[in-house]
């Protein structure tokens, strides 16, 4: 999910300035530890306090979820493949910053209800702390090294500005030659995490409704 999460972002700052493309990172992120902090967190310690029964079915419906949006990713890509990618926004920044909040929420609340789902017989306390570390590190982690990656062929020019010619010259040309590459390389994983983790989710709920076989046979 954490790799779906980061190969989603990149996509909201194509078009934009490239002096933009930071700031609305960062307004994305502040958006995602609002979504887990303000919201997620504290539905999901009620559930786990009062209902800990639910915590299952949330879970089937966000694998739901995933299978759906990974088997449309799967289309656009045998059959869209030229409209993955728009070359001027379509949107307004804030329209922009907006529907990538509201796609985190989603991302944000499975990430979040997995990480409850291993600690259900902890104390509140424990539950309590753990959420809050997932929700800062995950957070940190994936705007972290979407910062990066957007940034990186600036960096390639940089260099090459810089350097006309040696290691440091080369370096830049590298980057900027294979961060196309890379992107969709990070899409297609992020397509299969994503099928991956809800087929999983789903395996896994069945075996605790007492329906066995699907685990059974994905182990043989």
């Amino acid at each position: 999910v954490v790799v779906d999460d980061a190969a989603v972002t990149p996509k909201y700052v194509v078009g934009f300035p490239a002096e933009r493309e930071v700031p609305i990172i960062k307004r994305i992120a502040m958006g995602s530890l609002k979504n887990k902090l303000f919201f997620i967190l504290p539905a999901a310690l009620i559930l786990s306090q009062f209902a800990p029964w639910a915590i299952t079915p949330l879970l089937i419906l966000g694998g739901l979820y995933l299978c759906y949006e990974g088997a449309e990713k799967v289309i656009e890509m045998l059959f869209h493949p030229k409209g993955a990618h728009s070359e001027k926004p379509t949107k307004t920044e804030d329209q922009t910053i907006a529907g990538a909040i509201r796609t985190d929420f989603i991302l944000s609340a499975e990430i979040m209800t997995l990480a409850l789902s291993t600690i259900e017989d902890q104390s509140f306390g424990t539950r309590t702390a753990t959420l809050l570390v997932v929700a800062f590190f995950i957070t940190f982690l994936v705007y972290g090294a979407v910062a990066v990656i957007v940034k990186a062929d600036d960096f390639g020019l940089h260099l090459m500005t810089r350097n006309t010619s040696g290691p440091l010259s080369n370096l830049g040309r590298i980057i900027i030659t294979t961060m196309p590459h890379f992107l969709k390389t990070l899409s297609f994983v992020g397509t299969l995490a994503m099928l991956w983790v809800g087929g999983g989710i789903l395996i896994h709920a069945a075996e605790q409704y007492h329906w066995t076989h699907p685990e059974e046979w994905m182990h043989r």
